[in-house]
């Protein structure tokens, strides 16, 4: 594995529509949780675009932002396509109307924009993950 969590990678441009963030590596096997956030700022309690939360221990997915320290509404896909002791790969694609999160080969849930992509300047992934690699294109 190359990255200990937490990582996070700055994104000094931003985000654009079309642009894409990569993140691949292995669920442990005693998993509870694990987060990938689309922060506006690298300051701590930064708001979140969005927050992408597989919770392996109530078999869920959600999906929030955070704005001036609060949490918006749930949103959650459907199924949990993460399994304890396997490989996964998670690719977040930003769109015009929100960013779109697809897992191994198929498209997972689609969370429209809350604030607007251009806030966004890191990302940052922690919780119970072994994290291969995060690539932004």
């Amino acid at each position: 594995m190359s990255s200990t969590v937490p990582h996070k990678t700055s994104l000094p441009e931003g985000l654009r529509a079309g642009s894409l963030l990569r993140i691949r590596g292995i669920v442990p096997d005693k998993a509870g949780r694990f987060h990938v956030n689309l922060l506006c700022s690298e300051d701590q309690g930064a708001d979140a675009a969005l927050h992408f939360n597989p919770r392996l221990d109530t078999s869920e997915v959600v999906f929030n932002s955070k704005e001036q320290g609060s949490w918006g509404s749930e949103e959650r896909g459907a199924g949990v396509p993460f399994q304890r002791g396997q490989p996964f790969e998670v690719l977040l694609i930003a769109a015009e109307d929100g960013f779109k999160a697809v897992v191994g080969d198929a498209p997972y849930h689609h969370f429209r924009h809350r604030m607007p992509m251009s806030r966004v300047r890191a990302v940052e992934v922690g919780g119970d993950v072994l994290l291969d690699s995060v690539r932004v294109y």
